[in-house]
């Protein structure tokens, strides 16, 4: 790593692409080293910091990096699990929406590098999954479960992929052959970033954990985080709550 920077190459230039490179503007011990987009066309239209390399060359971006960071779509997710095993480059990616095909190249990948992948790079959901798992374990059958997840009027899926990864830390923690126990509540309303309650009651208590999110620079600052941890690692999939909580040597 020149200069003892760690190189961040992006792969997407979306809002959260972007708002991942104004992140790494705040960060010494980071440096972007290039930005890809599908479209090379429209390059000239992204402010990025001077001397950044803006290009379609997939390749080629992922072998300026040391680590690369993936916030695009998931049509590229396959072909961009290859680059990396082959270039043998670590990945964080925190594309939502992954199907079983693109939750299969990224496996294929962490055979050879390390990546992290989870539906919501909040460090706070880290934590908020935990919390959960110990709850859900502590308080056991008699607990009924509700999450509630509240987000912006343009979020197509409900459930929330984080929703849905939380009833997953419950059945997890009950050993739960099927989460259908669990009621789920979607609302969509506003610009909303993102709200979470996991609810357990019975009928003499009620216990609520909840997130809530301020700003989108929130999964910008988790990503960073996860690139900073994974650079160290051996080959495998991890998730944020890795990233937090493993004990895995840095």
């Amino acid at each position: 790593m020149v200069n003892n920077k760690i190189k961040i190459g992006i792969v997407g230039a979306g809002r959260m692409g972007l708002a991942v490179v104004n992140e790494i503007g705040a960060c010494p011990d980071l440096d972007v080293s290039s930005i890809w987009v599908r479209d090379p066309d429209a390059a000239d239209e992204l402010a990025t910091p001077s001397g950044v390399i803006v290009s379609g060359d997939l390749d080629h971006v992922i072998e300026l990096a040391d680590v690369v960071i993936d916030f695009s779509l998931p049509e590229a997710t396959s072909r961009i699990a290859d680059s990396v095993a082959r270039l043998q480059k670590p990945l964080v990616c925190g594309v939502s929406g992954l199907g079983d095909k693109e939750l299969a190249a990224l496996d294929s990948a962490a055979a050879t590098v390390p990546l992290v992948y989870d539906r919501n790079m909040s460090q706070g959901i880290a934590v908020l999954q935990s919390l959960v798992e110990r709850a859900a374990r502590s308080l056991g059958d008699d607990f009924a479960i509700e999450i509630h997840e509240t987000h912006h009027v343009h979020k197509k899926d409900a459930p929330s992929g984080t929703a849905l990864k939380l009833g997953a830390a419950v059945g997890d923690a009950r050993a739960m052959e099927n989460t259908d126990a669990i009621r789920y509540q979607s609302d969509r309303r506003g610009e909303v970033p993102g709200d979470h309650d996991v609810i357990f009651s019975s009928p003499t208590e009620r216990l609520t954990l909840s997130h809530s999110v301020t700003t989108r620079h929130v999964f910008a600052e988790g990503a960073l985080r996860a690139a900073r941890w994974i650079v160290s690692q051996r080959p495998g999939r991890y998730d944020m709550h890795d990233v937090l909580f493993s004990d895995v040597a840095e």
